[in-house]
C-alpha cells in the first residue's frame, strides 16, 4: 500500500513538473515599474502597459482666405482691391469622475483694401471670444456649473462717411481693443449631452449672472458709449442668462457649430441682450473648405450711427461666406 502511494505522488510531481515546464509564462521573470508590467521569456520581452485614462481633449483650427481683384484699363469699371479673412479656434475640454471643465478661443480678423479710396484698408472682422464653463455632476446629464464668456475686439472700429459736399471719405473712431468689452459670469444647471458620432448639446440656465461692460477709451468713455455712465469705464449689471452650445454633422463634411447668449437685466427682466454666433463648414477635402460664418447681436444699450438721422437701437448682423485653407490641429 505504502509503495503504492509513494508511486502515485511520483507520477504526480512529474506530471506538474512536465506541465510547469511546458508553460514558459509560468518560468518568465516578471517586473513591475511604474504600473507596466514587464515579462521576460528567455531572450523575449513583453511588455504590458497599463491603459491610462485620457482625461484632456484638446485640438484647434487654423482658417484663412484670400481673394484678389486686379483691374487695368477696364471699361467696365470697378477697383482693384484685395480682400483678406482669418481665424484661429482652439478648445480645451477637461472631464474625470464627476468634474468637468470646458474652455474654448475663437479669434477672427479680415481686412479689405481698395486703391481707389483714401482710407485704403479697411476692417471686415474683428472678434475675440473666450468662454470657460466648469460643472460638477449632478445626474448623467445635469450638471451644476459655473461659466465665464468674455468678448471683445483687437483693433480700432472705424465708421466711414462722406460728409456733404466733400469729395473724400471722413472717419470717425466707434470701438477699440477693451472699448467694449463684455464679461459675463454666470451660475446654474447646464444640461450635457455627447452623442457617439461626436455630435455635442450644451444648454446651461443660470438665475445669478453678473454682467460687465467695459469701455477703457476715455473719448469713448467720456461720449458715455455702450451704456456705461459718461466719464467710467465700467457698467455693472446682475440679471438672470441663457446660454446653449451646439455642434452638430448635418450630413457628412457639413459641420454646424453654434452659440448662443441672452443676458437679461433684473431692473428691465424680459428685455434681452443677443449674441448668437453660427458657423457651417462644408469640407471638400482636409485642407480645403468653404465656411458661412453668422453673427448678430442686439443690445438696447448701444446706439448704432445711422445714414441720415440720430443714432438708435438696431440689430447688428454680420455674414461672410469664405472659401479657403483650413488647417486642424
Amino acid at each position: 500500500m505504502i509503495k503504492r502511494l509513494s508511486l502515485i505522488i511520483l507520477l504526480l510531481a512529474g506530471s506538474l513538473g512536465i506541465s510547469r515546464a511546458q508553460d514558459p509564462a509560468i518560468l518568465a521573470d516578471t517586473l513591475l515599474i511604474a504600473g507596466d508590467t514587464i515579462i521576460m521569456i528567455g531572450d523575449s520581452i513583453i511588455v504590458k502597459q497599463k491603459i491610462r485614462p485620457i482625461y484632456w481633449e484638446k485640438g484647434g483650427n487654423f482658417n484663412l482666405s484670400i481673394q484678389q481683384v486686379s483691374l487695368s484699363n477696364w471699361n467696365a469699371g470697378g477697383a482693384s482691391n484685395m480682400a483678406l479673412n482669418s481665424g484661429l479656434a482652439m478648445f480645451a475640454n477637461y472631464k474625470k469622475d464627476r468634474i468637468i471643465w470646458d474652455t474654448k478661443l475663437n479669434i477672427n480678423a479680415g481686412f479689405n483694401r481698395q486703391a481707389d479710396r483714401r482710407f485704403k484698408t479697411r476692417k471686415t472682422n474683428d472678434n475675440f471670444i473666450f468662454i470657460s464653463k466648469y460643472g460638477r455632476e449632478l445626474t448623467e446629464l445635469w450638471y451644476l456649473s459655473t461659466q465665464i464668456d468674455a468678448r471683445t475686439q483687437l483693433l480700432e472700429g472705424f465708421r466711414y462717411f462722406r460728409p456733404a459736399g466733400a469729395e473724400q471719405d471722413s472717419r470717425s473712431q466707434i470701438s477699440d481693443f477693451l472699448a467694449p468689452a463684455y464679461l459675463q459670469s454666470s451660475t446654474g444647471l447646464n444640461y450635457r449631452k455627447e452623442f457617439k458620432n461626436k455630435d455635442r448639446l450644451s444648454i446651461i440656465a443660470s438665475p445669478f449672472t453678473g454682467r460687465f461692460t467695459v469701455v477703457l477709451d476715455d473719448s469713448l468713455s467720456r461720449a458715455g458709449a455702450f451704456g456705461v455712465v459718461p466719464g467710467e469705464a465700467v457698467r455693472a449689471e446682475a440679471g438672470i442668462s441663457f446660454g446653449s452650445t451646439t455642434d452638430f454633422q448635418i450630413i457628412e463634411n457639413v459641420r454646424w457649430k453654434a452659440d448662443l447668449n441672452l443676458f437679461s437685466n433684473f431692473e428691465k427682466l424680459g428685455n434681452f441682450v443677443v449674441n448668437f454666433n453660427s458657423l457651417i463648414t462644408m469640407r471638400v477635402n482636409k485642407y480645403i473648405s468653404t465656411r458661412i460664418e453668422t453673427i448678430l447681436i442686439y443690445d438696447e444699450n448701444v446706439l448704432i450711427q445711422q445714414e441720415s438721422g440720430p443714432p438708435r437701437q438696431a440689430i447688428q448682423l454680420q455674414n461672410m461666406i469664405n472659401f479657403g485653407l483650413t488647417l486642424d490641429f
